[in-house]
């Protein structure tokens, strides 16, 4: 079945565009239409399109004015150029504006039109998918890249690696901040599926109305909005790793269509009725105490033995001590490397004082103060700078997260449409991407 990949067609010959409106719904796909420059844009702020297709000449101004503000808001989008001049110059000056292929007026025939369309969405997705799996590739590190002295961690270490040379699942459980996504990607990098990607699903983020269709996928027509396919994390996983953080707060059904993906690899994505095979390893984790919630009735006994094949408890930074001191060093010297501060150390006192304190926010707590240390401080660092314990609560409520919840805010009131979020928010649409793929926020 080929999917409803949603495309745009702009032209005001009413004429053209109805035939093109139709060769392309008789292909399946979702078919949008605009006549205008201005039509168009607000077509484009009200949904996203996987294709635009713009003729050259509009009563309002230009195709090249839509090409440009697809490029400039939604970079990832193809836009293909209808000329009825036929005039090379009026192609080439698309192409160089990042235009992905152009259209003759008239059109020769329909089939030049469905082949067209579907080479541009095949090219689109493969860049798409390459992009993702580029993206993964450079966030990569070894075991080796952890910074470990603890006998505790060293040996936990020492466990990952053993277990990462096999498909076995993996329960990871430890306080929050404690490095349970730091270990799963160490994991997958010393996996025989190293080369495949690794897809992190935060389970907790997510609403429980959005997160089967996140993770199993929905056809077209499952719900009020899905206007075309999608494909879950499974699904994009598939080959490689999928890591559920924070496992314990999926509801009962999902726990029960986790188990069967767990147990027979199969399932159907949201609305479909079509098995779907797919090849995953699934490491999960968890800051809960899942025996207990089991014991409450509110955790499967079945799925929790299958997720707890190879358990691997990450101790808190409390308990580790001994790689405070080395953990402290190494943020600092990148946060100083990030703010061209080169030469910023720790006094011993300073040291020692990072060491007495208790952490409860674990290693992200002391990432966070270190990154603050260096945006306020220069030089040696003493004792006097570092504000623990009295001037710091015991669990800060941090700008991360509460910036993380006004951007998950923003996107929620606009459904998801990032121009309209990134304007409530007050900043620019390459700065809201670049957050979103900071907190890992799924749109």
């Amino acid at each position: 079945m080929k999917s409803a990949e949603a495309i745009l067609i702009v032209d005001d010959d009413p004429g053209f565009r109805k035939l093109l409106e139709t060769i392309l719904k008789a292909e399946d796909y979702s078919v949008e239409v605009a006549g205008s420059v201005a039509e168009a844009l607000r077509a484009g702020e009200r949904r996203n399109f996987n294709l635009v297709i713009s003729d050259l000449k509009l009563p309002d101004g230009e195709g090249l004015d839509i090409l440009r503000w697809w490029k400039g808001h939604m970079p990832a989008t193809p836009v293909i150029m209808i000329t009825a001049f036929g005039t090379v110059s009026s192609a080439v000056d698309a192409m160089k504006l990042g235009a992905a292929d152009y259209l003759g007026k008239p059109l020769s025939s329909p089939e030049e039109l469905r082949i067209l369309v579907r080479r541009t969405l095949e090219g689109s997705r493969t860049a798409r998918e390459y992009d993702l799996l580029r993206e993964e590739q450079e966030t990569r590190f070894s075991c080796g890249d952890i910074v470990a002295d603890d006998p505790r961690m060293l040996q936990l270490l020492e466990m990952a690696r053993k277990v990462a040379a096999t498909n076995a699942t993996v329960l990871l459980t430890g306080e929050s901040g404690t490095g349970k996504e730091v270990i799963a990607r160490c994991i997958h990098r010393n996996s025989t599926r190293s080369e495949r990607i690794f897809v992190p699903v935060n389970c907790a983020a997510l609403s429980p109305t959005l997160i089967e269709s996140e993770l199993f996928g929905h056809e077209r027509g499952a719900f009020t909005g899905a206007t075309g396919q999608h494909l879950g994390r499974f699904e994009r996983a598939h080959g490689g790793t999928l890591f559920l953080d924070e496992i314990g707060d999926l509801d009962a059904n999902l726990q029960a269509k986790l188990l069967r993906v767990l147990q027979e690899r199969t399932f159907e994505r949201v609305g479909g009725t079509r098995q779907i095979t797919v090849d995953v390893r699934v490491i999960a984790a968890t800051n809960r105490d899942l025996k207990r919630a089991v014991a409450e009735g509110k955790f499967r006994e079945d799925l929790y033995y299958r997720l707890n094949a190879f358990p691997l408890e990450i101790p808190p930074l409390r308990q580790r001590t001994a790689d405070i001191p080395r953990l402290a060093r190494y943020f600092l010297d990148r946060a100083g490397m990030n703010l061209r501060k080169p030469g910023l150390a720790l006094s011993p006192e300073a040291t020692q004082a990072l060491v007495a304190y208790d952490w409860p926010g674990n290693v992200r707590e002391l990432e966070n103060l270190m990154e603050r240390v260096a945006i306020l401080c220069d030089g040696l660092i003493r004792q006097g700078d570092i504000p623990l314990p009295s001037s710091l609560p015991a669990r800060p409520v941090l700008f991360r997260d509460i910036e993380r919840q006004a951007i998950e805010d923003a996107l929620r009131q606009y459904g998801g449409n990032r121009t309209k979020a990134a304007r409530q928010l007050g900043i620019g649409l390459r700065t809201l991407q670049y957050k979103l793929k900071e907190y890992g926020i799924v749109v």
